[in-house]
């Protein structure tokens, strides 16, 4: 049919229709907004942490940069600065040119960061060095999911000339040591002092006890009858802890074993977990000897990464220590506790599963050694061979093993054939601990 309006009109008819196709082929009708998406992870998730390190803020012989660097590097999530009764904050200076190690600190130190970042200055005829506060350098590192700091101190004491050192994790303060009547109550009360931070400034920190074989600080006894003590360094990479014990002192983990088998057995209290850490020191020199990082960390499962998640992780119990040993998971399904390890080819796993049956024998002997001065000492008791006792073993990628009811708790010990590439002792091959569970 022939269109009789005037062609100027069909043809305006035509653009105005050519124009509103296009429009809807450039414009189409909006789509709805779905929102913000997640910034936490979808599941719980192992994250690699080390909760005992220092700095030349303390007695390490770094910077506190160079330290955080290197642990990003080398694959770690989390991170806790543990500096002696000190935390880094404040105006603190250093000398530039102690020696040879501090020079060459200094020097690394200005190539990684640059020299505007490097604050110098002479004070009585010494060139010194500032030391950067946690708040000034932490932006450079943390990466939300990533890698995280966690404020925390080291908390520095003895008792009687035994060393007892608790680090606080994720404080807000700075906490004083403070003495008790013996070394028992000296765990207790700055165990304490930290759990009322907690409670005055609604904020999740825990408290632990270092190395308890340095300078045969603590014995099984007093760590036992320390009711508010929850964790414990079973294995700390700093060489003059005594981890191994020896003819007359027990090891960390026989103090471990007698600790559940007694807290549980006989003074119904809390399991305590076992933490491995660092306690590193010295970032220059490697080898055996040196207090190198790289030893001991802990494998904490959270949701996501944060200081609160990790601490309640710890808290849990849902974690496990190693010294290079992974673990893919770690679960209990009714009486059943399952392990998968994450094998390397050509490297074979022994896991031991380590108990106390209900019926053992709890009674021990007391006793008293002679130190080096020829002073009487106590040391750790003889106990039963029957506390910490392997009750199965396999050489399976996922070992289970089943609950009677007839133990106190059930612990596991992976060692691997792998050797450590730095270890604390010659000879360490890399091991992982899973922590007690109770029928």
């Amino acid at each position: 049919m022939f269109d009789s309006r005037p062609l100027a009109a069909v043809a305006l008819t035509v653009s105005v229709f050519a124009i509103a196709v296009a429009f809807q082929k450039v414009d189409p009708a909006p789509i709805a907004d779905p929102g913000p998406t997640l910034v936490t992870t979808s599941a719980p998730q192992y994250w690699k942490g080390n909760l005992h390190t220092h700095t030349l803020w303390s007695d390490g012989d770094d910077f506190p940069e160079m330290v955080v660097d290197w642990y990003k590097r080398n694959g770690y999530q989390f991170l806790a600065l543990t500096e002696h009764n000190v935390l880094a904050e404040g105006e603190k200076w250093v000398d530039s040119e102690t020696n040879a190690t501090r020079k060459s600190a200094v020097a690394k130190y200005q190539k990684r960061l640059g020299e505007k970042w490097l604050e110098t200055r002479t004070a009585k005829d010494k060139k010194q060095v500032r030391l950067k506060p946690l708040n000034e350098f932490r932006s450079l590192f943390e990466e939300p999911g990533k890698f995280l700091l966690i404020p925390a101190e080291e908390i520095t004491h003895s008792y009687a000339k035994r060393p007892v050192h608790m680090n606080g994790i994720n404080i807000r303060d700075t906490i004083k040591p403070i003495d008790g009547k013996d070394a028992v109550e000296t765990v207790r009360i700055n165990v304490r002092q930290v759990n009322e931070q907690r409670t005055k400034i609604s904020r999740v920190m825990i408290a632990f006890l270092n190395h308890p074989n340095f300078g045969w600080g603590v014995r099984a006894e007093e760590m036992l009858l320390a009711d508010e003590l929850r964790f414990f360094e079973v294995f700390n990479g700093h060489p003059g802890v005594r981890n191994y014990g020896d003819a007359q002192h027990a090891s960390t983990e026989r103090i471990w074993d007698i600790t559940l088998a007694l807290r549980l057995g006989k003074h119904k209290l809390p399991l305590v977990y076992g933490l491995a850490t660092d306690d590193s020191h010295g970032y220059h020199e490697y080898g055996i000897g040196k207090v190198n990082p790289g030893r001991g960390w802990v494998m904490v499962k959270a949701p996501f990464l944060t200081a609160e998640a990790a601490v309640k992780g710890l808290e849990a119990g849902d974690f496990y220590s190693t010294t290079g040993v992974v673990l893919n998971e770690i679960t209990r399904d009714g009486d059943q506790l399952k392990i998968a390890i994450k094998t390397e080819a050509g490297v074979t796993y022994k896991t031991e599963f380590v108990t106390t049956l209900k019926d053992t024998d709890l009674t021990g002997t007391a006793k008293v050694i002679k130190d080096k001065d020829g002073k009487e000492t106590p040391v750790t008791g003889d106990y039963s061979a029957d506390i910490g006792k392997v009750v199965a073993t396999s050489n399976e990628a996922n070992p289970t093993y089943t609950l009677t009811g007839k133990e106190l708790y059930v612990r596991a010990k992976v060692t691997s054939s792998k050797p450590h590439p730095n270890p604390y002792a010659k000879g360490d091959v890399e091991v992982a601990w899973t922590q007690p569970v109770v029928p």
